[in-house]
């Protein structure tokens, strides 16, 4: 059930098909190794709006289907969870998938990805549904959007909206190292951004090896209003008004990594569509992205809102 007094959320970024192997010893190279497969839903943006409806969040999700039998098992069962799915359609390509493959400890072992579907994508995609939904979403709504887009729809994205009366809150992801520098251009449009380490590395040009607090003050020297600036098992670092707070996230089993980062931003962004600040937020997402870790997948089975726990 949705929450009434939340603010919606729009996200815009990413469906994929995700295929998930657990195998059932270390992965070798050059041979196969025994594994259990799974296939769901996944991109950052998918990920995050479909947290975000379990949480009680009316979501809408901008992205980008082929004309195949994957993008039609993805828009059906994305609309049967409750997303509101507005999808450009690109005939003849296929629609992105990524391929994950972990070691019995739930760690990454290896992932690709085929997203030519959107990374080769003209910048003005979205154009047509955004002119849309900012005419009818209310002035209130979060926009979420993540760095798979390329940088020239990133540019368009950020443009339309920042030319709105009263700019609307946009926050992103920064999705991988790879993806993160798309980012540089369109900081001073964002009011916050999520990334790790390697990812703030790569967007600031500092050494992978740099401390995070090096990293956080790289990152404060940006045109960036806030971030949340996570480290693995490590700390999670964010900065809102000028101040950085620091948070130890919840220890325990880890099953699968897949998603927890997602999960993180989701129930954040659930807590700020619900009026908290910042930094009240990140405790949420704490909360979720432990919930994520103790299962398969990028969505918790039991992930709601009543199941955070603010520690």
């Amino acid at each position: 059930m949705f929450s009434s007094s939340a603010r919606p959320v729009i996200a815009i970024g990413a469906i994929h098909l995700d295929t998930i192997a657990h195998a059932g010893e270390t992965i070798r190279r050059e041979t196969s190794t025994p594994a259990i497969f799974s296939s769901r839903p996944g991109g950052v943006a998918t990920n995050v709006a479909r947290a975000l409806c379990r949480l009680g969040v009316k979501t809408s999700l901008v992205g980008v289907l082929g004309d195949d039998s994957a993008a039609q098992m993805l828009a059906g069962q994305l609309g049967g969870e409750g997303l509101r799915l507005a999808h450009a359609t690109r005939p003849g390509m296929s629609t992105g998938q990524y391929l994950a493959l972990h070691d019995p400890d739930g760690s990454l072992a290896a992932a690709c990805v085929d997203d030519r579907i959107l990374s080769e994508a003209p910048a003005e995609l979205f154009d047509p549904i955004l002119a849309e939904l900012i005419t009818r979403t209310s002035s209130k709504a979060l926009w979420f959007i993540d760095a798979n887009l390329p940088e020239p729809v990133l540019k368009s994205v950020t443009g339309r909206l920042a030319a709105g009366v009263n700019g609307p809150l946009v926050i992103a992801n920064a999705v991988s190292e790879a993806k993160a520098p798309r980012l540089k251009s369109v900081l001073g449009r964002l009011d916050c951004l999520f990334l790790n380490r390697g990812e703030a590395a790569a967007l600031t040009g500092l050494s992978r090896d740099a401390s995070q607090d090096d990293l956080a003050r790289a990152l404060a020297g940006t045109d960036l209003r806030s971030f949340v600036l996570t480290g693995g098992r490590g700390d999670v670092l964010v900065r809102e008004d000028n101040e950085l707070t620091r948070f130890s996230p919840p220890q325990g089993d880890i099953v699968d990594v897949t998603g927890a980062g997602d999960a993180l931003a989701a129930a954040t962004l659930a807590a700020l569509a619900r009026g908290y600040s910042l930094t009240k937020a990140l405790p949420f997402g704490l909360s979720a992205a432990a919930l994520t870790l103790r299962t398969t997948g990028a969505l918790a089975a039991d992930l709601s809102w009543d199941a955070l726990k603010v520690i």
